[in-house]
């Protein structure tokens, strides 16, 4: 009920609008925030009192036993102010019955449209209640987007060694020291270092595998030199791209420290050694994640297939690259046997076969590189990586293992406190012992739930981006072994298109045959052997 507004509109005389006598009401200021549809309604009417506007306030009933008009004994004398006065009161009076039979005339109104008003406006009033309260809530400011990115400049090798990475970092985390970073120069095993800080100091991400500093391309070249910064910078866009890894206090130090980066905080694994082996060999602990759960024998199958396929790939390199060179010395050596042959014909002949078995293991080597560049070093990657993502998971299973032990502590801990509260021989050394131990257990069972909960919940979105970006890499590096295939709708012209310039049909290699045997056979009737 907005009580702001008067009972009664009378401007003529404010005074008399209030059933009490009060003076005119006191200037209000407006209230847009609260119970605003409430402007819009009729005031209410008290019909139980009737102004009286030349009273105090007192009823005329009550005026008349002994202080109103009707009394004449006790009456003041009339002057000319009341005289005129009474004219007035008249006309006041009047024109205040006649706002009453307005109100009564529109409180006859029918029960039913009165209920309909009434329920109308009680619908819309909570409405427009909660709308206003919404807007009138202060909105949170939302949280600063962090973003941190490399971009890699530049790529400087010294033969065989260990190559310089120039890059530059932009970013808009209070951590650091600056926003732009101009010419950062590391090393390839500084990257190295800050990976396996990286794996050690944050179980709850999965950090990629480093690229190697060299390809199968070879040193120097420009495929090699194009292939490193490209690894690289898509090692850099993930890691800083992943919201665990970008708050790391090293990445601030890898950044802004001088040439000669270091880790400062080094933490190990949480098993290593012996221990680990012994702990692979049991079991692994219940666990309430089916997704992690069945995860870590995928990609321990993944890990040794693609070790296995890389070592196969590099037996295959290998040998194509022994039969280019046994191809090219035997070329060479076929045509050096022009020399001493005294028939022209054969002698060039010789000198052209050996231009061609010399041309044929270049090929085969050509191939073996190519092959190693484009499949084989990324089986070798996606083993290295894979082997991270096994050892991830395995993290996680021990601290599950470990978040088991100390509910079993904190278990042994109370039971013993139980029973020494119950015995009846108490020193206050063994109780103090007691609480202190059981508190301790409790808060490293607490600090070890919390972190396996959040190691699961993370991990949970880290596997499928892993999965996700592992299949898109494979994809591409089978794509760039096999070339452009045609596709199924191109029909017979694709695959004319798609065939290599040197390899015909079957029926033109025959011909080729008969007339090679021909020419042969021509050769051999004319020389003199």
């Amino acid at each position: 009920m907005d009580y702001s507004q008067p009972f009664h509109d009378d401007h003529d005389n404010p005074s008399g609008t209030s059933p009490w006598g009060s003076p005119g009401t006191s200037p209000q200021h407006n209230r847009t925030t609260f119970n605003a549809t409430g402007a819009g309604l009729a005031p209410p009417v008290f019909q139980g009192f009737t102004p009286n506007p030349a009273g105090n306030g007192l009823g005329a009933a009550e005026e008349d036993a002994g202080f109103g008009d009707g009394d004449t004994g006790f009456g003041r004398p009339a002057t000319a102010s009341n005289a005129s006065a009474a004219p007035e009161a008249q006309a006041d009076n009047s024109r205040t019955d006649a706002s009453q039979s307005g109100v009564e005339g529109e409180g006859s109104k029918p029960p039913a449209a009165a209920q309909q008003d009434a329920k109308g406006q009680g619908e819309q009033q909570p409405e427009h209640q909660d709308a206003q309260q919404r807007e009138s809530q202060p909105r949170r400011p939302a949280q600063p987007l962090f973003k941190l990115q490399a971009k890699i400049t530049g790529l400087e090798r010294t033969g065989r060694k260990d190559p310089i990475l120039r890059f530059d970092v932009h970013t808009n985390i209070p951590k650091f020291r600056t926003t732009q970073y101009r010419d950062i120069r590391r090393l390839h095993s500084e990257f190295v270092k800050l990976a396996e800080h990286l794996i050690s100091s944050n179980p709850e991400a999965i950090v990629p595998a480093v690229p190697p500093p060299l390809t199968s391309a070879g040193a120097g070249t420009d495929e090699d030199e194009a292939r490193v910064k490209a690894l690289i910078q898509r090692w850099l866009n993930y890691v800083c791209s992943n919201d665990v890894l970008l708050r790391d206090e090293e990445m601030v130090r890898f950044v802004e420290s001088d040439f000669g980066y270091s880790p400062t905080m080094k933490k190990k694994q949480p098993a290593t050694g012996v221990r680990r082996k012994i702990l692979k060999q049991f079991a692994p602990p219940p666990d309430d994640t089916p997704e992690l759960q069945d995860s870590r024998p995928i990609v321990k199958l993944f890990y040794l297939g693609a070790m296995d396929g890389g070592h196969k790939v590099d037996k295959l390199v290998k040998a194509r690259r022994g039969l280019g060179l046994a191809e090219s010395d035997f070329g060479v050596k076929l045509g050096g046997m022009h020399v001493q042959e005294l028939h022209q014909g054969l002698a060039n002949a010789y000198r052209k076969l050996g231009k061609v078995i010399q041309t044929v293991g270049d090929c085969h080597a050509a191939q073996a590189t190519a092959e190693a560049t484009t499949i084989g070093d990324p089986l070798q990657h996606h083993s290295a990586d894979a082997f991270i993502v096994k050892e991830t998971l395995t993290n996680r299973q021990i601290l599950i293992r470990e978040f088991l032990q100390a509910q079993e502590t904190t278990r042994s801990k109370l039971n013993a406190a139980d029973r020494l509260r119950g015995s009846s021989n108490v020193r206050r050394e063994k109780v103090d012992e007691a609480i202190a131990s059981l508190d301790e257990a409790r808060q490293n069972e607490t600090y070890l739930g919390q972190k396996t909960q959040r190691v699961t919940q993370n991990l949970v979105q880290e596997r499928r981006r892993w999965f996700a970006r592992t299949a898109a890499d494979l994809r591409l590096s089978i794509r760039d072994m096999i070339g452009t295939l045609p596709e199924d709708g191109d029909g017979d012209d694709a695959t004319a298109a798609s065939r290599p310039r040197g390899m015909s049909s079957p029926a033109d290699e025959d011909d080729e045959d008969r007339l090679d045997a021909r020419n042969a056979a021509s050769r051999l009737a004319t020389s003199t052997f």
